[in-house]
C-alpha cells in the first residue's frame, strides 16, 4: 500500500475523488450517459434485472418485503431532496442503492432454493456493543482471534451470497483498492482486508438500515424514520443472512463475534434474534468519540458533495452519541445474560489482562490457544496505519479554528 497523503483538513479530498468528480458530471453535461435518477422504481427495476418477482418476496414474511420496499422511497427522497450530493456522490448513491437491491434479490433466489440455510443452527454469538470509534474494532479482532470462535471476513460482509469458486476474496481487494484511490485515508480511519474479519455492516445496509448511508451522506429525515421505526424486518434478515453465512463457511458451531455500532441503537431487536447471545460493552470518553467520529464521517462525506459542513456533522454525531448511549443503557437494563465491560484505555496497558477479564464475565474458558492467537492479532494491529488517525485529530486542533464548511478547505492531495 503507499504512503498514506497529509490530511489538512477533515473536509480534505484527494484529487482522484475531484477528478472522477469532474469526469462523471462531463459525461453526464455532454449526454455521453445519462445521469441515473435516484428514483424507487427506476433503481429498482436496474437492481432487480435478471431476478424473478417471487425473489423478493422468498421466504421473507410480508412486512418484511414491506418494509424493504418503505425504506427505498424514504432513502431516495432524503437523497433527493437533502444529500447535496455531487456527481460522484451520486454516482456511488445510486450504486449502492442499486447493489442492496440485487443483494435482497440473490439472497431470496438462494433462500427460494435452499430455505434451510436461513435457518441454520448456530451457537450463541458474542456482541461487541459500542459507540462508533470507542475501540469495537480492536475488541472484535481479538474475540475473533481464538480459534474457538469465528468471525466474518470482510469479503463475506461485502456479498453474504456465497457460490462456488468463491472469487468474493478478490472481488472484495478490487473494491477496496477503488476505495482507497478514491479516499487514501480510509485505512487509517479502519484498517481493512479482503479477508481480514470485519464488521457486519453491509448486511443491514442491504436491509436499508442507515447506518452505512448516514456516515457518508445528510439525509437527516431518513435517519429520523430509521430511528423511529421498528427495526425487527431488519435483524430477521440479518439473522437469515448469518445464519446462510455460517452454514456456507462451515463454522455454525462456533460462537460468531458480531460487532455493528449500529447494533447500539436496536439491541432489543439483535436479541430478539439470538436470546442467548453474550455481550461486550466497549466504552470510551464522549468527547474523544466525538472528534474521531466527526473525522470518520467528515473524511466519508467530503468527496460525495460540495455541501459538506463540518459543524453539521459535528452536530448530528454529538446528538447520535447520545442517543446511542441511552439506547444501550435502557437495553442492558433488561438484558439478564453474560456480559462485560472494556474501557478504551485499559487495552493500552494490559490487553491480555483485560480480554481474560472478558472472558471471566462471559463465563467463557481462556485458553493457550485463544492467547497466542491474540498475541499475533495484536502484532498485526501494531503494523495498521490507524494511529495516523489520532496525529490527524491533534493536526487539525493544532492549526486552530478552520473553516466548518468545503468553501476554503484545502481539497487537493
Amino acid at each position: 500500500m503507499s504512503a498514506t497523503p497529509p490530511r489538512p483538513h477533515p473536509l480534505a479530498r484527494s484529487g482522484f475523488a475531484r477528478h472522477a468528480d469532474r469526469i462523471i458530471a462531463r459525461i453526464w453535461r455532454h449526454g455521453l450517459t445519462p445521469k441515473p435518477p435516484l428514483d424507487p422504481e427506476f433503481l429498482w427495476r436496474k437492481g432487480s434485472e435478471g431476478f424473478e418477482g417471487e425473489d423478493e418476496t422468498s421466504i421473507r414474511a410480508p412486512e418484511d418485503v414491506a418494509d424493504f420496499r418503505d425504506r427505498v422511497e424514504h432513502l431516495c427522497r432524503s437523497l433527493t431532496e437533502e444529500a447535496a450530493l455531487n456527481a460522484l456522490g451520486h454516482t456511488l448513491a445510486y450504486g449502492q442503492i442499486t447493489a442492496a437491491i440485487r443483494k435482497r434479490h440473490a439472497l431470496g433466489r438462494l433462500w427460494r432454493d435452499r430455505p434451510e440455510l436461513a435457518t441454520t443452527p448456530i451457537a450463541p454469538p458474542i456482541v461487541v456493543v459500542g459507540q462508533m470509534r470507542a475501540g469495537t474494532t480492536r475488541l472484535h479482532r481479538l474475540l475473533s482471534a481464538d480459534p474457538a470462535h469465528a468471525g466474518t471476513r470482510f469479503c463475506n460482509a461485502l456479498d453474504p451470497v456465497p457460490a462456488k469458486p468463491d472469487w468474493r476474496p478478490i472481488k472484495s481487494g478490487f473494491a477496496l483498492a477503488l476505495a482507497r484511490r478514491i479516499n487514501p485515508w480510509l485505512d487509517t480511519l479502519h484498517p481493512f482486508g479482503a479477508t481480514r474479519v470485519d464488521e457486519e455492516i453491509s448486511w443491514l445496509s442491504y436491509a436499508l438500515d442507515a447506518c452505512t448511508y448516514e456516515a457518508q451522506w445528510r439525509i437527516p429525515s431518513f435517519v429520523a424514520f430509521n430511528e423511529s421505526t421498528d427495526p425487527a424486518p431488519i435483524y430477521r434478515e440479518f439473522a437469515r443472512i448469518l445464519r446462510t453465512d455460517a452454514a456456507a463457511m462451515g463454522n455454525a458451531e462456533l460462537p460468531r463475534v458480531l460487532k455493528v455500532p449500529q447494533y447500539s441503537e436496536a439491541l432489543p431487536a439483535l436479541l430478539d434474534q439470538f436470546p442467548d447471545a453474550r455481550i461486550v460493552v466497549a466504552r470510551r470518553d464522549e468527547e474523544a468519540v466525538l472528534e474521531s467520529s466527526v473525522s470518520m464521517v467528515a473524511s466519508q462525506s467530503a468527496f460525495q458533495s460540495d455541501h459538506a459542513d463540518l459543524a453539521a456533522i459535528r452536530a448530528e454525531w454529538r446528538r447520535k452519541i447520545a442517543l446511542r448511549t441511552a439506547r444501550i443503557e435502557a437495553a442492558l437494563a433488561q438484558f439478564d445474560g453474560p456480559l462485560a465491560r472494556v474501557d478504551f484505555d485499559e487495552f493500552d496497558f494490559d490487553s491480555e489482562a483485560v480480554v481474560k477479564r472478558i472472558y471471566k464475565d462471559l463465563r467463557i474458558g481462556f485458553s493457550s490457544e485463544a492467547r497466542i492467537a491474540m498475541r499475533r492479532e495484536n502484532a498485526r494491529a501494531s503494523r495498521d496505519s490507524h494511529g495516523q488517525h489520532r496525529a490527524q485529530i491533534s493536526g487539525f486542533k493544532s492549526r486552530g479554528a478552520e473553516p466548518t464548511s468545503q468553501a476554503g478547505t484545502v481539497r487537493q492531495t
